[in-house]
């Protein structure tokens, strides 16, 4: 009795992970494309950027976070080294990806396409810390030698609601201020010197 309940809980311990995989419509490609989406964070996060190229399609359609484009392999380096390079803005970037749901396959499962949410952390060369939210859609396609690449891919932010905005808001709220309270300050010297001109007279 004690063996057979030994074996029914080997059984259900190694059992479940592959029959949760197996139960997923169409398990192997969206490991694949996981592994993916892991291996463009690892490239970013280990500032590998000349390794992105291997998970995009060579015709490549991309828009930055920042809205600029990328239409070809040697851009996606350029696009990096001009924002980390020598005279750039960025000392590091560390992004997160995170899918809403399984890629949507079409075209008799060669092509799908995927969105999600993004965490963004750019530290700038003046010391400044900013964190960004970003949302994402790709486009995957199966290319030539069956692997699974980004033909094009979408990144966006909050206009109202991101680390940027916000601190601008905030330096012209305090700019604002200042100017305010320069004026208050201008208008009552003025008044000063005006009235004690009056009493000389």
């Amino acid at each position: 009795m004690k063996q057979l309940l030994l074996t029914f809980i080997l059984y259900s311990v190694f059992s479940t992970p592959f029959i949760t995989t197996a139960a997923e419509p169409d398990a192997e490609i969206h490991t694949e494309l996981r592994a993916l989406l892991t291996g463009i964070e690892a490239a970013v996060n280990t500032e590998k950027y000349s390794d992105l190229a291997q998970y995009f399609h060579k015709d490549l359609r991309v828009t930055t976070v920042n809205q600029n484009t990328i239409s070809s392999h040697p851009e996606i380096a350029a696009y990096f080294k001009e924002w980390f390079g020598e005279g750039g803005y960025l000392v590091s970037l560390k992004m997160s990806l995170k899918p809403d749901a399984l890629t949507e396959l079409y075209n008799n499962k060669t092509m799908g396409i995927v969105r999600g949410s993004g965490i963004e952390k750019y530290k700038l060369t003046d010391g400044r810390d900013l964190d960004l939210n970003t949302r994402w859609t790709a486009t995957v396609i199966k290319d030539t030698d069956s692997k699974w690449r980004i033909v094009a891919l979408h990144l966006g932010t909050n206009f109202y609601d991101n680390a940027i905005y916000n601190e601008m808001r905030s330096y012209l709220i305090k700019v604002a201020l200042i100017a305010g309270l320069v004026s208050v300050l201008f208008g009552f010297i003025a008044g000063y010197f005006l009235r004690a001109r009056r009493q000389k007279r």
